[in-house]
């Protein structure tokens, strides 16, 4: 892990195995078109959202209760010079008891300062994971509101670039 690729964490009531259940349960949390699954080791999964991003995910950890982590096979924001940025990049969420509580903790390796969506796809992740995530595992529930896709935070509409 990079000290600059983006993470962000969040503690719950429920048990590690609830979180790891909900973060593999990608449509209730992410939204957009999702295609494929992401429910055991070596799945493929799409995420599509209009013409703005699309990216193939492969789940390359499952270690329940503790760690998923999905390895970018291609794609990414559409909406940036390089269309590549998020290949070959990590998603990981890592699972850990804290006292009573369980940690989520959340690091997309290789999402760095440096790349042209930073700023943007960092402020979506971090309202899908301490949004629509923490609420999937806290609720059990589908949040009934997602926020924009990666790459749209704080977009007009969240559809134009400001």
């Amino acid at each position: 892990m990079n000290a600059k690729d983006f993470t962000t964490t969040f503690l719950v009531d429920q048990a590690p195995e609830e979180a790891f259940a909900a973060i593999n349960n990608v449509r209730g949390w992410w939204s957009g078109d999702i295609e494929g699954s992401a429910d055991k080791l070596g799945d493929q999964f799409t995420y599509r959202y209009e013409d703005l991003h699309c990216s193939k995910q492969q789940v390359t950890v499952f270690v329940p209760g503790k760690k998923v982590v999905w390895l970018v096979l291609d794609g990414g924001p559409n909406f940036v010079k390089d269309k590549t940025e998020w290949k070959g990049t990590e998603i990981t969420f890592e699972i850990s008891q804290k006292g009573d509580k369980t940690e989520v903790r959340f690091t997309h390796l290789g999402l760095v300062p440096e790349f042209e969506c930073f700023s943007e796809c960092s402020n979506a992740w971090g309202s899908y994971i301490k949004g629509s995530l923490r609420d999937l595992i806290t609720t059990g529930k589908t949040p009934g509101h997602h926020p924009s896709p990666p790459g749209l935070a704080g977009q007009p509409n969240g559809k134009e670039r400001r």
